[in-house]
């Protein structure tokens, strides 16, 4: 099936996502320690996090008014806290036995905040009655504990070029690498380019390359050099063939889907965040899944809220994110305000996406295809380390930095110390 968008798309802003926020009838939380879920006297509730356009300011007030309607004695009180001060800020006041009620941080600071004791095992999540429309890849943990819960996520696709698959002759976007070739091989042979995708030394080469590598069969549990020699093989054929441009070595997650969007490219990998730029692309376009193995994920990125350690009202903090963040129809706001995916399987299948061409599939590929990030396999406190290592090894192999067997061989020598923790 061709998932097409036209060319006058929908944005997301736009896309009908009219979300009531009836964020009412939630059961309350059996967390521990705390205030009940509805307090008599006056309670505030602090929520740190790092939004600060006005979109996303705009829909945590409305999640925020929807929640106190059914808690008339609780005020939201959200606090911006800048993206690069929020895991330092969050272990100093756990030094000091303090912080929020409510904390929404990324991803990679999960490890820090459960060290610091800042935030506490989300022991009471597998009591929400919603817990089991949450796919795996959504749950954060650290050393087999549930730490964290994604509400929303970001994740990568294959968008495509519709008007030059038709050309073509390509009757549907590829569902294997082989396909993905033959396609590539096509565009290359009509001039035009055939894949655009990060390459750009660091963190987010990682992300790009895993749903390739473990589509090979890599894992971080087991680390083993033939699946990544046989990717950058996959790489540097692309390459050498014309279907990669050599520059993505410096190509970060923008750069090559302008190239998409200018139409040379039959095919980017990028992701959900794309959606309003490809409006300005002047041809018809989709997104498809990536084309890989049952063995391959793709990483959801994004952030994480939990109950902050240190919050006085514990049981009613655990509500407000049932409600909000973790509900149907907070999701839904999320998505129109942020442009992010919800993890909600239910959501998933609600008409405002399961009828939109593009949210549709990338809300598959986060139930189908979705792995946690960072991958639990990675000791939590050399995550930053691994995934730089292995974004560095996919650009040399881009760059053509050595043969795929002497670049994988040297990879896994660095890597599996840091594996071991």
């Amino acid at each position: 099936m061709k998932h097409i968008r036209p060319r006058a798309m929908i944005g997301v802003a736009a896309a009908g996502v009219a979300v009531a926020l009836a964020l009412t009838g939630c059961s309350g939380s059996s967390g521990s320690g705390g205030d009940t879920g509805s307090p008599d006297e006056p309670v505030t509730l602090t929520v740190w996090h790092y939004y600060n356009t006005d979109g996303q300011v705009a829909t945590l007030e409305e999640m925020a008014d929807s929640f106190t309607k059914t808690h008339p004695n609780v005020t939201v009180d959200y606090q911006y806290v800048p993206v690069d001060q929020m895991t330092t800020k969050a272990v100093t006041s756990a030094g000091a036995k303090t912080g929020p009620d409510v904390l929404v941080f990324g991803a990679s600071g999960t490890y820090d905040l459960s060290q610091a004791g800042a935030i506490e095992p989300m022991d009471w999540f597998s009591d929400f009655e919603d817990a089991d429309q949450f796919p795996e890849g959504a749950m954060q943990k650290v050393d087999g504990t549930l730490y964290g819960v994604q509400g929303f996520v970001n994740l990568l696709g294959l968008w495509y070029n519709q008007d030059v698959m038709t050309e073509l002759g390509i009757d549907a976007p590829p569902t294997t690498i082989d396909e993905l070739e033959a396609d590539m091989a096509k565009a290359a042979a009509a001039g035009k380019q055939g894949i655009t995708l990060t390459g750009k030394p660091g963190l987010e080469s990682q992300w790009q390359g895993f749903p390739w590598f473990t589509s090979n069969g890599f894992s971080y549990g087991d680390a083993q050099a033939e699946p990544m020699a046989e990717t950058y093989t996959m790489l540097q054929d692309w390459v050498t063939n014309g279907y990669l441009s050599k520059e993505a070595t410096t190509w970060d997650q923008t750069i090559p889907f302008q190239e998409f969007a200018s139409g040379s490219s039959l095919f980017a990998v990028n992701g959900n965040w794309q959606i309003t730029a490809a409006q300005e692309a002047g041809f018809e376009y989709g997104v498809a899944p990536l084309p890989i193995s049952s063995e391959g994920g793709v990483l959801l990125g994004g952030e994480v809220q939990n109950v902050g350690a240190f919050s006085e009202h514990k049981d009613l903090a655990e509500e407000f994110l049932e409600q909000t963040f973790f509900s149907t129809d907070g999701e839904l706001a999320l998505l129109k305000g942020f442009g992010a995916m919800p993890t909600r399987s239910d959501a998933a299948s609600s008409p405002e996406i399961s009828g939109d061409p593009i949210l549709s599939v990338f809300a598959q590929i986060v139930q189908d295809q979705g792995r946690p990030s960072p991958s639990p396999d990675v000791p939590s406190k050399n995550v930053n380390a691994v995934e730089g290592l292995v974004g560095d090894f996919w650009s040399k192999a881009i760059a053509g930095e050595g043969t795929p067997d002497q670049l994988a061989d040297d990879l896994i020598t660095q890597l599996v110390p840091l594996l071991k923790g």
